[in-house]
Order: C-alpha cells, then sequence, then structure tokens
C-alpha cells in the first residue's frame, strides 16, 4: 500500500512542480511550530523563478494581515497556475500597478505534494538546507514540591 512512501520517484524542477511545492511549502508554514525556514524556502524560490523568468510579478495588492500600519501592500507573483505575494521592494512601488484588495473568489489549485517531498524539491532548487534544531538543554528540569509539616519554618 504505502510501501513506496521513501522510495518515491524524484521530482523534476518543472514549472508546474516548482509552484505546487511553493504552494505546499507556504500552506504549512501558516501553522508550522517554526515556520521561518519554510517562508526563506518559499521566497528564494520565488526570486529564483522571477529571476530565470519562469515566474513575473502582475502587481500590487493591499495585505489582508498588515504589520505596523494600517495599510501594506504584497506583491502578487504568478508562477504557472499559481499565485503567490511576497513582500514589496522599493522599486516595485513605481514599476508595479497597485490591483486594489486581494479578490476573495480567486483561489489555487490543490497540490497533491506532501511537504516532505515540496521541501526536498525546493531546498535542491535553492540550494538551502535545514538546520536541526538541538533539543532545549536548556530547559529547566522539574523539581519536585518540597512539602513542610504542619507549623514547620519554610526559611
Amino acid at each position: 500500500m504505502n510501501r513506496d512512501r521513501n522510495h518515491s520517484p524524484q521530482l523534476d524542477p518543472t514549472i508546474e512542480n516548482l509552484s505546487q511545492a511553493i504552494f505546499t511549502v507556504n500552506r504549512h508554514a501558516k501553522t508550522a511550530p517554526n515556520p521561518k525556514f519554510l517562508y526563506k524556502l518559499k521566497h528564494d524560490a520565488l526570486k529564483k523563478l522571477l529571476k530565470e523568468g519562469k515566474a513575473k510579478k502582475v502587481g500590487l495588492h493591499f495585505s489582508n494581515n498588515p504589520k505596523y500600519s494600517q495599510q501594506q501592500s504584497d506583491v502578487l507573483v504568478v508562477c504557472g497556475k499559481y499565485s503567490f505575494h511576497l513582500p514589496p521592494s522599493k522599486s516595485d512601488f513605481t514599476y508595479l500597478p497597485h490591483l486594489g484588495k486581494l479578490d476573495k473568489n480567486v483561489r489555487n489549485p490543490k497540490a497533491h505534494l506532501s511537504l516532505y517531498e515540496a521541501k526536498k524539491l525546493l531546498s535542491l532548487y535553492t540550494g538551502l538546507k535545514e538546520e536541526k534544531t538541538q533539543s532545549n538543554n536548556n530547559k529547566k528540569r522539574y523539581e519536585k514540591p518540597v512539602f513542610k509539616r504542619l507549623g514547620e519554618n519554610y526559611f
């Protein structure tokens, strides 16, 4: 049944496979305990696709979740059948048209790719490696509470 799980065929870095991998990584990053690496992987993969001409910046959208200001814009990037958002650079504001609010009815197609395969494909494509986090040895160990008999002094 699932005997081929560890021996999945090598995915080719086609535009469709890369955009599905970016979509999968982005979807999982929203709920990951440590999303920094996943967002870095998405960002670097999209930057490389833009540089190679395999993706295109379409315009600017108002951000749904602005950080420190009342209004913030994100760059809309289209890659294959998928669209993504990236933080804008200063030149993006002069060269790209502003598209207004994000249309809630436009959705990316479903991707049937596991997070493991997506991370593997994007790591090979970008050259980024995930640093393994060591177990937290800094955590305080549990200490049993000390109970004194009734009337005994704690000091």
